[in-house]
C-alpha cells in the first residue's frame, strides 16, 4: 500500500506525492481502532498527509480536531487533503513542532503515529529521516507534550514497532501513565508481530484491566484478508 501518488478511501482521498510517509496499513488500523467516543476535542501529533485526522473525523462526527505537522511539504499536502474532504470545517492544521505547540485547550484524545526508529539506520533523504527517525520527536519529548496537552481524564493512542513499543510502555509507566488497551498487529498467522497499538491514560485515574487483542491483516495464505481486519476497515477501504 501507499506507493501511488494518491490513495482513495470511501469518503476522502489522500494525496501523498509530497510526503515522505505514505499511507500504510498499520496507520489505517490505528485510525480505525482508536477509541474516539466522548471526545469533543482531539489532537493529531505529526499528522503527515492528514490521514489519521480524516479517519477520526469520519468516525467521530462532532469533534474539533487539531493536527500538528512540522515538515513543510507534508503540512501543505495535509492541508490539500483536508480542504478536499467533507470534514474540512472540523480540522485545523498547525505548521510547527508539537514541542512548540501552544493551545488554549486541553484535549480529550491525542493520537499519534510518531517517528519511531530510535536507533535505526538513517536514510540519506532528510525528509525520510524526519518521518522515520525520532531525531525531531523522541519519546521523552512526546510524553512531555502529551502531559501538557491532554486533559487529566483524557487518553492517548500511539502506533509503534514491537521493540520500540516495549521501550515506550516502560517509559510511559515511569512517567505516570497506565496502559488501557493494546492491539498487536501481524501480517498473517505464523509471522512475527510487527506493530503495537497502545492506548494510555493517567495513572491517577481508576485502574482498569488492560484490554489486549491481536489482529492479522491476512489469513494464512497471505492473500485473503482476515475477517476481523475487513470488519475494522470496511468503512474506509473501497475494496471492502
Amino acid at each position: 500500500m501507499g506507493k501511488n501518488s494518491h490513495f482513495q478511501f470511501k469518503q476522502f482521498t489522500i494525496q501523498q506525492d509530497q510526503c515522505a510517509m505514505k499511507v500504510c496499513t498499520d496507520a489505517c488500523v490505528l485510525g480505525a481502532w482508536t477509541d474516539v467516543d466522548n471526545a469533543d476535542r482531539i489532537l493529531d501529533i505529526g499528522t503527515g498527509t492528514g490521514l489519521l485526522s480524516l479517519m477520526i473525523a469520519q468516525r467521530n462526527t462532532y469533534a474539533a480536531i487539531d493536527a500538528v505537522e512540522m515538515e513543510a511539504e507534508a503540512f501543505f499536502q495535509a492541508g490539500e487533503n483536508v480542504h478536499e474532504s467533507p470534514f474540512q470545517g472540523r480540522i485545523q492544521l498547525y505548521h510547527e513542532a508539537v514541542q512548540d505547540f501552544e493551545s488554549e485547550y486541553q484535549y480529550d484524545l491525542i493520537i499519534t503515529n510518531p517517528p519511531f526508529f530510535q536507533s535505526d539506520l538513517r536514510s540519506p533523504a532528510e525528509k525520510i529521516n524526519q518521518a522515520h527517525h525520532a531525531e525531531t520527536l523522541d519519546f521523552a519529548d512526546l510524553l512531555n507534550a502529551v502531559r501538557k496537552l491532554l486533559k487529566p481524564e483524557g487518553r492517548f493512542s500511539i502506533l509503534l514497532p514491537i521493540e520500540e513499543g516495549i521501550q515506550f510502555k516502560k517509559m510511559a509507566s515511569e512517567q505516570g501513565w497506565q496502559l488501557r488497551r493494546e492491539m498487536t498487529l501481524f501480517h498473517k498467522p505464523e509471522k512475527k508481530a510487527f506493530r503495537s497499538l497502545m492506548e494510555f491514560q493517567d495513572q491517577a485515574l481508576p485502574a482498569q484491566e488492560v484490554t489486549e487483542e491481536t489482529l492479522h491483516i491476512y489469513e494464512a495464505d497471505g492473500v485473503t484478508y482476515d475477517a476481523k481486519f475487513k470488519e475494522l476497515l470496511e468503512d474506509f477501504y473501497l475494496k471492502f
